[in-house]
């Protein structure tokens, strides 16, 4: 599948149109898991990814999205970008290792995805977790926040009302990344109301970082 729509921001990329399915949300709950030991390959990373949203949203098939999710490599990050041989170089200053994401979503109704980085050392994911993040505020609009009550320490919150239509965010939206040790995570939930679209940032946010090692 290729969604016919992307908002292309710095090294990332952001489905935001039609996905495959239907499903209502029901009461689930981002799975947490006792704190396993630092991954040495993407694969161990994959084990420590949340496996489902509270939401209750369906969780999209990898390879059902064009670029797929799933595995990241510094190349298939580097891709995302305008000029990947630039984006290469930034992502190597950095220290990237590798990441995994995941994406929860059905026909054009709310979207909440998952995209966890590994780097080798705490710096490099403060600073990528930080650049994004800034870069992200610019492209969508609305406030940036660091540190909110409403999340864990080392977070940033972006929260949009109506949305970013001109960016291709058509409904209330809300974003989050965070820095912990060697990891860094962004999630962000699309649609409803922006008080339910924060409710799953949060608790998304608390369940994979729950999931890594301390």
């Amino acid at each position: 599948m290729s969604p016919p729509a992307v908002a292309r921001h710095g090294s990332l990329v952001l489905l935001l149109a039609l996905l495959p399915g239907c499903a209502p949300p029901s009461d689930g709950g981002a799975s947490a898991a006792p704190a396993a030991a630092t991954p040495s390959t993407s694969g161990e990373l994959e084990e420590l990814v949340v496996p489902a949203v509270p939401s209750g949203l369906p969780r999209v098939p990898d390879d059902a999205l064009s670029p797929p999710a799933g595995e990241k490599s510094v190349e298939d990050v580097a891709g995302y970008a305008e000029d990947p041989a630039r984006e290469r170089e930034v992502l190597r200053d950095y220290g990237y290792r590798f990441g995994w994401e995941r994406y929860w979503g059905s026909g054009a109704g709310p979207l909440t995805t998952v995209f966890t980085h590994q780097f080798e050392t705490p710096d490099g994911a403060a600073a990528f977790t930080r650049d994004v993040a800034e870069h992200d505020g610019d492209v969508y609009g609305g406030l940036l926040r660091e540190e909110p009550p409403v999340l864990p320490d080392g977070c940033r919150l972006l929260q949009l009302a109506e949305g970013a239509p001109a960016a291709g965010v058509a409904s209330p939206a809300a974003f989050a990344w965070c820095a912990r040790g060697v990891f860094s995570i962004a999630v962000t939930a699309v649609g409803g109301s922006l008080d339910s679209v924060t409710e799953e940032v949060r608790a998304v946010v608390v369940a994979q970082l729950d999931r890594l090692p301390a």
